[in-house]
């Protein structure tokens, strides 16, 4: 099959961290936001039940955002820069859907070649002191069906759309009509393996390559 949109998951697809655990993690509350994160993760309760209380609890500042920025970038996931570059030359269309904070995910974005507008995220809010205001509230991605919404946006009427994902979430896209590539090689999710079209359990992402193109 030939797609003329590609959209990855950030999160243990791009890069090898599940960014918000990091966070949590960075305040002393690492094992309670993990156990949270793979529930959402694994389907067992709606995204949108532990999104905005993750955050709270966490109440990420300006600095400890740039410092998940650089973790992102250092955590990437083996061939994903050969992956971006691969379909880039080939003229796709590259986006990044991801229920991740979109400050932290967009230098990894730039890396790659992508720009800010084909970044589709979670935006934070902060105080003028740089400390932690808010989330937007307002974007599907804090909510579950947030990635299928986001699918329809991106898929022409005659387009057709693939996602590459790690999580529960990313096989919401098929709601949309899209394929979806689960993604295992960071971690391996018995309910994607399930739910997904094809399935990569490899480490490096250039294994996805092959049902891509």
């Amino acid at each position: 099959m030939s797609f003329d949109v590609i959209c990855f998951d950030c999160d243990s697809t791009l890069s090898k961290i599940e960014g918000i655990d990091e966070l949590a993690g960075r305040v002393g509350l690492g094992e309670k936001m993990s156990r949270l994160t793979d529930a959402a993760m694994n389907g067992e309760v709606p995204l949108e039940a532990v999104y905005g209380q993750r955050l709270s609890a966490i109440r990420p500042d300006q600095a400890s955002i740039d410092w998940l920025a650089g973790l992102y970038i250092e955590q990437i996931v083996d061939g994903v820069k050969d992956v971006f570059t691969t379909l880039t030359a080939t003229g796709k269309e590259l986006h990044i859907i991801s229920g991740g904070l979109r400050q932290a995910i967009l230098p990894l974005a730039q890396i790659l070649g992508l720009p800010e507008t084909q970044v589709h995220a979670v935006d934070i809010f902060f105080n003028t002191d740089g400390s932690y205001r808010d989330y937007d509230q307002q974007s599907p991605l804090a909510r579950s069906g947030g990635k299928a919404e986001i699918c329809r946006r991106l898929l022409k009427a005659q387009g057709s759309l693939v996602m590459v994902g790690d999580g529960k979430t990313d096989m919401e896209a098929k709601q949309a009509g899209a394929v979806v590539i689960g993604f295992g090689g960071v971690v391996d999710r018995a309910v994607v393996r399930e739910q997904a079209d094809f399935y990569c359990a490899e480490p490096s992402l250039v294994s996805v390559l092959g049902y891509i193109l």
